[in-house]
């Protein structure tokens, strides 16, 4: 398999993710659990958001490699810190996204870094970069949740 078929595959996980999510009241949890002031069109903004960075990694895939796998790295960040450790924190309620995020986000981020590496791909530094990158992609969108309420940055 190729890095850029994985690539595509990290975009398909992330849609079925997105899904899961919608379908299963991923505001309603975020809200009431992680004390989130998200709302529904913040939720299709982001996610839109993040399809789009889903389709630039796949494209760029062979020719700015770490893109792929910052894709790669928001996803085991998604899956990890809100999906997986609110699980354990709050004794095993459920996180609408952790089935996804268990069995689609762990194995295909995986596969991305692994594919790369044989690939020749991954040089000095990639690893940590893209966590870094995925890190301040997953980051973005929760401080400026977090931002839209103070008083600078009321638009009314």
């Amino acid at each position: 398999m190729t890095y850029e078929a994985v690539c595509w595959l990290l975009l398909g996980a992330y849609a079925i993710h997105i899904l899961e999510e919608f379908a299963l009241d991923w505001r309603g949890w975020a809200q009431s659990v992680l004390k989130l002031p998200v709302d529904w069109p913040t939720f299709y903004v982001t996610n839109s958001g993040v399809v789009v960075l889903g389709f630039v990694a796949a494209q760029t895939a062979n020719t700015l490699p770490v893109i792929g796998l910052s894709f790669a790295a928001l996803m085991l960040i998604n899956a990890t810190f809100f999906h997986v450790l609110p699980f354990i924190v709050f004794r095993g309620r459920f996180s609408p996204g952790l089935i996804t995020a268990v069995t689609l986000f762990y194995p295909a981020a995986a596969l991305a870094y692994i594919v790369a590496a044989d690939a020749g791909l991954i040089g000095g530094g990639m690893v940590a970069t893209s966590l870094a990158i995925g890190a301040v992609l997953m980051a973005y969108p929760i401080v400026l949740l977090h931002l839209k309420g103070r008083p600078y940055f009321k638009q009314s």
